[in-house]
Parts: C-alpha cells; structure tokens; sequence
C-alpha cells in the first residue's frame, strides 16, 4: 500500500498526495522539490506519509527534500519571477490596459512561467506573455542547473562508472552533487 504526503504546490496553493519516492516520511512544514504533471515545482508537506490518506492515484513524486543547492536555484528563479511580473505589469501600464496581473509563476525546472489575471485578460497578452516567457523562462544556465539537479550531471553520476570515477570529476564540477537527481552520492 502506498502512503501519501499532503503536499501544497504552486502559486495558487494546490494541495495534493504525493508518494516519496525514497520512501521518507517527510514531517509537516517540509519544503520538498516534487515532480507534478506540470513538471518540477516546489512544494510544503502539510501531513506525513503516516496521517495522510492512502485511496487513490497520487498527484506526484516527492523527489528530495529542499537543498542548499535547491535554495540558491529558487533565489534565482524568484528574481526571475519578479523582473517578469514588472515587466508584465509595465506593459499594461504603459497601454492602459485594463487588465490585472495578479501573480506570475516559475516552474522550479526553470521551463515554465505562468502569467495569473484576474478575469479575463485582453487578448494581446498572448503575445506579451509569450515574449515574456522567453526572456525569463529558458536562461540557459538555469536550465542546466535544474537538469543537473533533476536528472543527474551525466552517465554513472555518483558512481565509480561516471567519467574520471565519480561526481567529483565530471564535466560540471558537480557543484550540486549532493542533489543530483534521486541517486545516491
């Protein structure tokens, strides 16, 4: 039987089960990386495996609990988010919109932003978003950071079979090998 965290994700604060792929029990008020249909976000344990309800299919993975490493990308990430919000809000400004930006949302991959309005937002916002989301979605060392920290720094990562025998030794450094992926170092 597989036991669920009560996990709460997003901007928007959805709560959903999600199995711990370690299988830790991660007490309350942990802030965890999870892997979600929307792809790698933060998260906060709100019930431990062991109070949480057991039925049903779960919403995601719990990969890890929150690093330093994992720390330092999210500081980066929520500069990101920023600068996009002001610079969303800028742009409705300075056409008079009337639309209201009301949050903006980087995925922890780094992959995703997400623009949130309140109502129904005018139809060149597409575009803007759009732009948006290029500048401050895909920097290109983010990106790689995050796959680092998702995926692993390379074949054999953490292992006597990785390039030169080990984290240590691989092309990157493996600044963050203490949260590469779910494998052990």
């Amino acid at each position: 039987m597989w036991r669920h965290h009560l996990v709460r994700v997003g901007a928007l604060g959805h709560v959903g089960r999600f199995t711990a792929v370690d299988a830790t029990s991660y007490p309350r008020g942990t802030r965890v990386v999870v892997r979600t249909a929307r792809g790698m976000e933060v998260g906060e344990v709100l019930s431990p495996a062991a109070d949480a309800p057991a039925r049903g299919e779960a919403d995601g993975s719990i990969l890890r609990g929150m690093t330093i490493e994992d720390q330092l990308l999210e500081a980066r990430l929520e500069r990101n988010r920023q600068e996009a919000y002001t610079a969303c809000a800028g742009w409705l400004g300075s056409r008079g919109l009337a639309a209201t930006l009301v949050d903006v949302e980087q995925l922890f991959d780094g992959r995703r932003l997400f623009f949130y309005f309140l109502g129904e937002p005018p139809a060149e916002m597409e575009a803007l978003t759009g732009q948006l989301a290029e500048v401050y979605d895909a920097a290109a060392q983010i990106s790689r950071f995050a796959a680092t920290l998702s995926e692993g720094c390379g074949p054999g990562c953490g292992t006597s079979e990785a390039p030169g025998g080990g984290c240590g030794s691989c092309a990157t450094g493996c600044a963050v090998a203490g949260a590469c992926g779910p494998k052990k170092h």
